[in-house]
Parts: C-alpha cells; sequence; structure tokens
C-alpha cells in the first residue's frame, strides 16, 4: 500500500482504499462537502451509510460481484472500532492531503 491508503477486509480479500480526486469528487457528490463529512466523524455522528459510501468510492479494482452492500455489510461485521484506522487514514488525506 502507498501512503494515504488503506485497507478494507471484506471476507478474505483485502480491498485497497485509495482517496483519488475522482474517488473523493463522487463521494462529495453523494454526500456533501468533505468538510462536513469530516465535520460529522470528528463529533461521532458519522452514519453507517455515509462510511459506506467513502469506503465504496475510494474502493480501487473492485473485484467483480462485489457491492457496495457487502462493504456496508463488511464494515457492519468487522465493527467500527474494526474499520476506523482505514477511516483515519481516508479523513487525514481528505485534510492534508499528500
Amino acid at each position: 500500500m502507498l501512503r494515504g491508503e488503506a485497507e478494507l477486509r471484506i471476507g478474505p480479500r483485502a480491498i485497497v482504499l485509495r482517496p483519488s480526486f475522482a474517488a473523493l469528487v463522487a463521494a462529495e457528490a453523494e454526500l456533501g462537502p468533505l468538510f462536513a463529512l469530516v465535520e460529522r466523524a470528528a463529533d461521532g455522528r458519522l452514519a453507517l451509510g455515509e462510511l459506506a459510501c467513502l469506503f465504496w468510492h475510494c474502493a480501487v479494482d473492485r473485484p467483480d460481484g462485489l457491492t457496495r452492500e457487502a462493504v456496508g455489510a463488511a464494515v457492519v461485521a468487522q465493527g467500527l472500532a474494526a474499520v476506523t484506522p482505514a477511516l483515519r487514514v481516508l479523513l487525514r488525506q481528505i485534510l492534508q492531503g499528500r
């Protein structure tokens, strides 16, 4: 993995999360301004659907058949504590850049 990337385990696979410009623009189009997303996360108000959406858009080389629902289910299966490190990496990249 490169600096600024994170990893999300979905079943036996590790999916790389890369907050590229295109990925963040797509997430922002759905979720609203990214700064507001960061603020909600800092306040503990980030919704599960928002988290899954951000991970979905940042996922690179998605395997065939991977759905957004599977990303959300993986988050639920692992628990928020397990996926928080990946979220932290993405949010840091949003705020600080490369």
